[in-house]
């Protein structure tokens, strides 16, 4: 049996140069072995920087499924392609790693699903935090009780987009409530252990031609079984935050940053009138991921995040949506999960350094 999982990696923008392709260097059992971009300049530096001999256009994907060469793909593509590439790869027998959002409607999610067991393939979808040291140490310290019953979770995560990029286009699956916002949902239900039964949400724009198709923010509370409540407010339109709090019967737990891959994470933990902060070093949480998912597919174990915790979160993200349309609250029905993310699932790779050459992709933030 091979003792490595050998990628494709199909989507060449900003994340993918700045974090999936460096991760490589750590994730001794991940093969970097094929990439995929319609970009030919992409193709060209980055198959000779990390030394990749497969290198194809979109044209040639179905072509490399078939080819022999890779046993996984990362699909770091815009999420509205993220069903068609994930399907047509579960299809050929190929295991898939995909970005999050897992896609952009329910029935997308199901679709993907459904391909992937009927290929009997791994899915798992890319929620890096839940591997990271920081945030599973929130996790096991609200669930051993140190906050008491915990009532209430708030965050904040803003950032400014530019004008015209992905993340700004409608069609493509963009907004703040698709690209940040599934952060605090999917924190909340960790943190949680829990899922909500009614959601409801508000929408504002200012008006900047950048936010012609979306939402420059939104705020949106979910209400957990035994009357807990989950706050938070994400924006295209504000500075840099990230950050999050859970409030307890005996306690409080705040993390910030909360949801940052390019530097360590900050806990801190007041019961008792003390407070204690741990600073968290910084970790590569992409070789992470990408290291547990070779151990899944190695092993034949079922990937936690797998595609029903992709599908447990555009499942609320669609909800928030008919609430900010519609003006009213949206009850969801309670679908419990067996399994969450806890420190058994901690994997700790150093931090990488940003490649110092970005080829023709930008980051979403303005200049």
């Amino acid at each position: 049996m091979p003792r490595q999982v050998r990628y494709a990696v199909v989507g060449l923008g900003h994340i993918a140069q700045v974090a999936v392709l460096p991760a490589f260097r750590h994730a001794k059992r991940s093969v970097l072995a094929a990439l995929v971009s319609g970009d030919e300049e992409k193709r060209r530096e980055l198959s000779r920087r990390y030394k990749v001999d497969f290198v194809t256009g979109y044209d040639g994907y179905d072509s490399l499924l078939r080819s022999g060469s890779i046993d996984a793909v990362y699909i770091a593509l815009p999420n509205d392609q993220h069903r068609d590439y994930t399907v047509r790869a579960a299809r050929a027998g190929i295991h898939v790693l995909c970005e999050k959002p897992m896609a952009t409607t329910e029935a997308d999610c199901r679709a993907m699903i459904d391909a992937a067991r009927e290929a009997s393939v791994r899915l798992m979808i890319a929620y890096r935090l839940h591997f990271d040291p920081a945030t599973l140490e929130a996790i096991r310290l609200i669930r051993n009780g140190q906050l008491g019953n915990p009532r209430l979770f708030n965050s904040t995560f803003a950032m400014q987009v530019r004008e015209g990029n992905i993340r700004a286009k409608r069609r493509r699956g963009g907004g703040p409530l698709y690209d940040i916002g599934i952060y605090c949902i999917n924190a909340a239900r960790y943190l949680f252990r829990d899922e909500p039964i009614e959601v409801s949400a508000v929408a504002v724009n200012n008006g900047e031609r950048r936010f012609d198709e979306i939402d420059e923010a939104v705020s949106a509370t979910l209400r957990f079984p035994g009357s807990r409540l989950a706050t938070f407010v994400t924006s295209f339109g504000a500075a840099d935050a990230g950050r999050l709090q859970v409030v307890g019967s005996k306690g409080r737990l705040e993390l910030d940053p909360a949801y940052e891959y390019a530097e360590g994470l900050t806990l801190e933990v007041t019961k008792d009138e003390r407070t204690r902060r741990r600073k968290f070093a910084k970790h590569d949480q992409f070789a992470a991921e990408l290291e547990y998912f070779s151990d899944c597919v190695l092993n034949g174990k079922e990937p936690e995040p797998s595609g029903e915790e992709g599908l447990a979160d555009v499942r609320i993200i669609q909800a928030l949506d008919r609430s900010i349309a519609s003006g009213r609250r949206v009850k969801l029905s309670l679908r419990r999960r067996s399994r969450r993310p806890g420190p058994a699932q901690k994997v700790a790779y150093p931090g990488i350094r940003k490649p110092r050459r970005i080829v023709r992709a930008r980051s979403p933030h303005p200049d």
